[in-house]
């Protein structure tokens, strides 16, 4: 008579002492608290050098590439006005290049050139040309030219300022505390102006409608 005996499947069979040794030895399958704590701490630090590298690469592209941040190339005076044929640039109304987020005016139209030279103030006296950061020192809107008057016009909180970028002093004409920032600009011998958007110069404080240092409007009302 044979001794095996049939057992159902579904009854649990007991362990012996060797089963139960063996078990023990036996290494743990699957994912240990400990090794799910350093996966994590692994993926966070990946995680955070990405957006670091990518800030990094993001804030130096420009300056690679001659996009904003960095040195943008305008081009001469007689190119400005032709691309802006339908705007009085010759009579220094302001002309805007997106690339460099600028306004470029003539300082004095009679003057119809750029002349050879560097600014370092962003003044723009010496080389004709001055260069405003689109940027409202206000909140941040963008101002607009307005061909009635001359003036620019921030459509946010209603900032004003003459046509080469100086605020009017007075609670009537907006809460900007200073005015509008330019650039640091190169004209080259043979005309071509170049923007240096990575160095920006604060605009110098309000000034009174009628004294010296700001230009009247063309116009009592303007565009807002």
């Amino acid at each position: 008579m044979s001794n095996y005996h049939v057992e159902p499947a579904s009854r649990p069979q007991a362990l012996t002492k060797e089963a139960i040794k063996s078990l023990r030895n036996e290494q743990v399958q699957g994912l240990s608290r400990r090794q799910l704590l350093r996966g994590s701490l692994a993926g966070a630090v990946l995680l955070w050098l990405t957006g670091a590298t990518a800030a990094t690469l993001g804030f130096i592209w420009p300056n690679l590439s001659g996009g904003f941040g960095g040195k943008v190339t305008i081009g001469k005076y007689t190119d400005i006005k032709l691309q802006n044929s339908s705007l009085p640039i010759d009579k220094g109304f302001p002309a805007y290049f997106p690339d460099a987020r600028a306004f470029i005016i003539l300082v004095d139209p009679a003057r119809q050139e750029f002349v050879p030279g560097t600014d370092t103030e962003g003044d723009g006296t010496s080389l004709n040309v001055r260069s405003l950061y689109q940027r409202c020192p206000h909140l941040g809107c963008k101002p607009n030219p307005c061909e009635k008057n001359f003036w620019f016009e921030c459509p946010c909180h209603g900032s004003r300022y003459d046509r080469l970028g100086i605020k009017a002093a007075g609670a009537q004409y907006g809460p900007a505390p200073r005015s509008m920032d330019r650039f640091r600009a190169t004209v080259h011998p043979d005309g071509t102006l170049e923007l240096d958007t990575g160095k920006i110069t604060l605009g110098p404080l309000p000034v009174a409608l009628g004294q010296p240092g700001i230009i009247p409007p063309k116009s009592p009302t303007g565009c807002i």
